[in-house]
C-alpha cells in the first residue's frame, strides 16, 4: 500500500510518456505464426450475358449432348452476325457505275484506260458480292444440315429447346432479308454488269474457274428469289423437315400472341419467320391444308396475324408484306385465308379507333413506371419482387408496346 501511494505521487512528463510508448514498437512479440495475409486489392465485377455459350464446357459427362448443342448454337450465332454484315452491305449499296465514264466508241483513244480504272474501282465491291454468294451457300448448307440432324426419327423423340428453335427462326429471317434486299437493289446488278463488261474486254477473267464463278454470280444476282428457291430445294430433300419447320412457326406464333418480345424488331421478325416458313413448307407433297388438318399448324391464327400486320419493316426503311410469301406459294388456297386475302381494311392502316385506348394505356403505364421508380429510389426491400409482381410489370410494358408497334 505504501509502494502504490509513492508511485502515484511521482510525476512523469509528457515527453517521457511519449518516448516510452515509442519504445514499445521495438518490443518483440513472437507468436510462431507465419504472415500469410495478402495485400488488400479492389475487385471490379462486370456481368456479361452475351457470352455466346463460351461456358459450354461446364457441361461434363452425363449431359455431353448439351455441349454439342451449345457449340452448334454458338456457330449459328456467329453466322447470323456475318449475315447481318452482308445485309448492311446490300442495304447501303449505292450505284457506282453511274459515276464511271463509259467509252463512247471503239475508236476512243483512252478506252483501255477507262476500262482499267473501272475494274480497279469496282473490283473490291464485286468481291463483296462474291463473298455474299459464298456465304449464302455456306449458310444454306449449315441450316439444312441442322434441320436434317434434328429431323431424324430418333432425334425427334428428344427435346429441342425453345432458344434453339428461335435461333433457327432467326436463320429463316436472315434468308428472307438477304433475298429481298438482293431483289430490290437493281444497282447491284448494274454495277456488276459494268465490271464484267470491262473485265471481259481486258481479259481479266481468263481461267475456266474464274469464268464459271463469274457466270454463277451473274445468275445469282439476276434471278429473283434465288436464295429462297435454293433453300426450298435443299429442304425438300430432307425427310420429315416439315415437322421442325412447323415447330419453328408455332413457337413464333406463341411468342407473338403472348407478347414475349421486347422490341418492335423482334415482333416483326416473328411475323416474317411465320410467312417465310409457310412458303418453305408448301410443295406438291406437303400442303398447308394437310398440315392444318393434322393440327401441326393453325391457319386461322396465322391468318389473323397476317391481317393485323399486313406490312412490316424488312431492313432499315424498306418494307415487306409477309402474306405475299403465302400467296406466291404453289398451292395457295384463298379459302383458307378469309381475312388476309380480303379487301377489308387492316387495323394497322386505321389507327384512329385505337387512339383512346393507346392514351389510356400510356397513362396507366407511366403511372406504373413512376410507382416502380419511387419504390426503387425511396424504399428498400429485403426480398426481391415476386414472380407475380414482375409479371404484372412486364404485362404493363407489353400492353403499351402493342398498339405503338
Amino acid at each position: 500500500k505504501i509502494h502504490i501511494t509513492r508511485m502515484a505521487t511521482e510525476k512523469v512528463t509528457l515527453a517521457d510518456a511519449l518516448s516510452n510508448v515509442d519504445v514499445l514498437d521495438e518490443l518483440p512479440l513472437p507468436d510462431s505464426q507465419p504472415c500469410i495475409e495478402a495485400q488488400p486489392c479492389s475487385i471490379v465485377y462486370q456481368a456479361n450475358f452475351d457470352t455466346n455459350f463460351e461456358d459450354r464446357n461446364a457441361f461434363v459427362t452425363g449431359v455431353a449432348k448439351y455441349i454439342e448443342e451449345a457449340t452448334v448454337h454458338s456457330n449459328l450465332n456467329e453466322m447470323l452476325e456475318e449475315g447481318q454484315q452482308h445485309a448492311v452491305m446490300l442495304y447501303t449499296w449505292r450505284c457506282c457505275s453511274r459515276a464511271i465514264p463509259q467509252p463512247k466508241s471503239n475508236e476512243q483513244p483512252n478506252r483501255v484506260e477507262i476500262y482499267e480504272k473501272t475494274v480497279e474501282v469496282l473490283a473490291p465491291e464485286v468481291n463483296k458480292l462474291l463473298n455474299l454468294m459464298y456465304f449464302q451457300r455456306k449458310a444454306v448448307d449449315s441450316f439444312c444440315s441442322e434441320i436434317k440432324r434434328l429431323s431424324h426419327e430418333e432425334k425427334r423423340k428428344d427435346f429441342v429447346s425453345e432458344a434453339y428453335l428461335l435461333t433457327l427462326g432467326k436463320f429463316i429471317n436472315m434468308f428472307a432479308v438477304l433475298d429481298e434486299l438482293k431483289n430490290m437493289k437493281s444497282s447491284v446488278k448494274n454495277d456488276y454488269a459494268t465490271y464484267r463488261r470491262a473485265a471481259q474486254f481486258l481479259k481479266v477473267i481468263a481461267d475456266s474457274q474464274a469464268i464459271q464463278e463469274s457466270q454463277n454470280l451473274s445468275m445469282f444476282l439476276a434471278k429473283q428469289g434465288s436464295i429462297r428457291e435454293e433453300l426450298k430445294k435443299a429442304l425438300e430433300k430432307i425427310k420429315n423437315f416439315e415437322d421442325l419447320i412447323c415447330d419453328v412457326i408455332n413457337i413464333c406464333l406463341i411468342m407473338f400472341e403472348q407478347k414475349t418480345y421486347l422490341s418492335p424488331a423482334e415482333k416483326h421478325m416473328l411475323v416474317k419467320v411465320m410467312g417465310f416458313g409457310l412458303f418453305l413448307l408448301d410443295n406438291e407433297t406437303i400442303t398447308l391444308n394437310k398440315l392444318d388438318q393434322k393440327k401441326k399448324i393453325r391457319l386461322e391464327k396465322l391468318d389473323k396475324v397476317f391481317f393485323d400486320l399486313q406490312v412490316v419493316p424488312l431492313f432499315g426503311d424498306m418494307q415487306i408484306a409477309p402474306f405475299n410469301y403465302v400467296k406466291n406459294s404453289k398451292l395457295f388456297d384463298p379459302s383458307k385465308w378469309p381475312q388476309s386475302n380480303s379487301v377489308a381494311v387492316s387495323p394497322q392502316a386505321n389507327m384512329l379507333p385505337h387512339v383512346p385506348k393507346m392514351r389510356e394505356e400510356h397513362i396507366k403505364y407511366t403511372s406504373e413506371l413512376a410507382r416502380y421508380s419511387n419504390e426503387v429510389t425511396t424504399t428498400f426491400k429485403e426480398t426481391p419482387r415476386t414472380d407475380g409482381e414482375n409479371r404484372r410489370s412486364e404485362e404493363h410494358t407489353s400492353e403499351l408496346q402493342s398498339p405503338l408497334q
